[in-house]
């Protein structure tokens, strides 16, 4: 694997771990066998079970975030770790390392920011129950709103590059945390691709942290979040419509009766149609000043992804 001018680049492969000692000792010895050259870094998010003994047994360098959550944890880690390419991977043996050294390459012939390695099963119980749903209909809503074509936005296992990873405004807490990252990615235009990789179930033993329907609407709350944030005039223009249209249903029999009788019956609900009214105004101002700060934040962004250099630390090999 070689990157610009003939430079082999520093890997670092990225793995959050709660409770998972049945899986992350082999998650382990499988990347640093198909990565011989990467380093591997487990970051612990208060696990009471053996993980950490075990990532230490099988040479993976080990730290620890005490904030609990995914995201927390993998802000810490694009915050601390250097490296010219990282690989993100889940701790619970799930993903297949074998595919990580296709996945690198083709971030850096591609000269990509982010490889999405989306899931192909490879028996039955790879996804839980309800979660290829939510998966699907997650990943359609976010390429319908924003332009996406991921096929796997929720996917666990991502390569990066470094400018990515050092500009990348990490904000969730939790799971929400790949939603995020595929937004970041479409909403200053990086270049990103995506890989099917085998996808395989969990070992014995091994249970899974995702809750299907306390995550799925923290995901679905945290999508809502980034259209108000990064597309506020077709947010707020929506609920100017809703407003809008609210108050001609209240307003059309109060009309249809003045215009017979010049009188004004219901004075309360002519109130509230009027203040419906205005609401929808005051909406649209608001859509249009927030789509003002959002460009000049968008920008913002994308100078900060500008001012990271490509940066291959490694010895040349031409």
């Amino acid at each position: 694997m070689q990157g610009h001018g003939g430079m082999i680049p520093i890997v670092a492969v990225l793995v959050p771990c709660y409770n998972e000692a049945t899986g992350i000792g082999k998650v382990i010895a499988d990347f640093r066998a198909a990565l011989p050259g990467a380093t591997v870094f487990v970051y612990d998010n208060n696990s009471t079970d053996s993980t950490v003994e075990v990532a230490r047994a099988a040479g993976a360098v080990v730290r620890n975030e005490r904030r609990q959550g995914k995201g927390n944890v993998v802000r810490r880690m694009f915050a601390d770790i250097e490296a010219d390419v990282f690989v993100l991977v889940d701790g619970d043996d799930t993903y297949d390392a074998a595919s990580a050294p296709k996945l690198i390459q083709l971030l850096l012939q591609e000269s990509l920011d982010m490889v999405n390695a989306t899931r192909v099963e490879q028996s039955a119980g790879a996804y839980r129950h309800g979660h290829r749903f939510g998966n699907r209909l997650l990943t359609g809503f976010v390429g319908w709103i924003f332009g996406s074509q991921s096929s796997d936005m929720l996917s666990g296992y991502r390569v990066f590059s470094r400018r990515f990873v050092k500009s990348f405004p990490a904000l969730a807490t939790g799971f929400e945390i790949e939603t995020e990252l595929t937004v970041h990615a479409l909403e200053i235009g990086l270049p990103f691709a995506e890989m099917p990789t085998p996808y395989r179930e969990r070992l014995p033993g091994s249970v899974s942290k995702l809750r299907t329907y306390r995550d799925g609407v923290r995901i679905a709350r945290t999508i809502l979040n980034l259209i108000k944030e990064e597309k506020p005039l077709a947010f707020f223009t929506g609920l100017s419509i809703a407003f809008s249209a609210f108050a001609i249903v209240l307003a059309f029999p109060i009309l249809f009766t003045y215009q017979q009788t010049g009188l004004v019956p219901r004075l309360p609900t002519a109130l509230l149609a009027t203040g419906l009214v205005l609401v929808a105004v005051l909406s649209l101002a608001c859509g249009l000043v927030l789509d003002t700060v959002t460009r000049g934040r968008k920008e913002a962004k994308r100078v900060a992804y500008l001012n990271v250099p490509i940066r291959f630390t490694s010895a040349r090999t031409d």
